[in-house]
């Protein structure tokens, strides 16, 4: 099932090789897109104010870090060969021999999102499709199974359960640190500048 569903997807990139270049343009960047845009929630959070998009980032990154872990521990249980190594198909934008089950990519997007919107849901939401797109994507672009990318968004969500619920303390102590570091870089960018305080003058 799990190889008919992907070949029927696969086929799509086959077929119109534009699809599997968008999406495999789309991977390259997906990782360091997800990394700054958690840190950018960090970097809009003004100092001294509300600190959700605060813990959300570092909640975020950690549940990224988490999945990961995550992933290494099921790859030793199984090193399950990626779809082009199992099968006579091309692959014209995958090469990688690591575990297929389940996805790196997929398990820290979706660790991040979950994260992200147990803080602020309008926010998460955006996270959250842009985890869907990069899931869906390691399939077009011939990377994974959709079981393995199914299996990364139950990763992601545990990791981010894990670090949200019983880690909470822990990253609210980290954020504490963190920002007596930022913090003070960050307050003066916030100040406003003279004559803009009041509109019309």
């Amino acid at each position: 099932m799990d190889w008919r569903i992907f070949r029927a997807i696969y086929d799509v990139s086959l077929d119109h090789h534009w699809v599997g270049t968008v999406f495999s343009d789309i991977e390259k960047a997906s990782i360091p897109f997800m990394v700054i845009a958690t840190v950018a929630l960090w970097l809009l959070a003004r100092p001294g104010g509300e600190r959700k998009w605060k813990l959300a980032a570092v909640s975020g990154l950690a549940s990224a870090a988490v999945a990961l872990a995550g992933n290494l521990v099921l790859h030793t249980i199984w090193d399950r060969p990626r779809p082009y190594e199992s099968h006579a198909i091309r692959h014209p934008w995958s090469t990688s021999t690591d575990a297929s089950f389940p996805s790196d990519h997929a398990s820290a997007s979706f660790a991040i999102a979950f994260a992200i919107l147990a803080f602020d849901a309008t926010v998460g939401a955006v996270f959250l499709v842009a985890a869907l797109v990069i899931a869906v994507g390691r399939v077009f672009v011939g990377a994974h199974y959709p079981g393995d990318v199914l299996v990364s968004l139950l990763v992601g969500l545990a990791a981010a359960f894990v670090v949200v619920r019983i880690a909470r303390p822990l990253v609210a102590a980290l954020a504490g640190i963190v920002e007596r570091l930022t913090d003070p870089v960050l307050r003066p960018l916030w100040r406003r500048r003279p004559g803009l305080s009041r509109s019309g003058r």
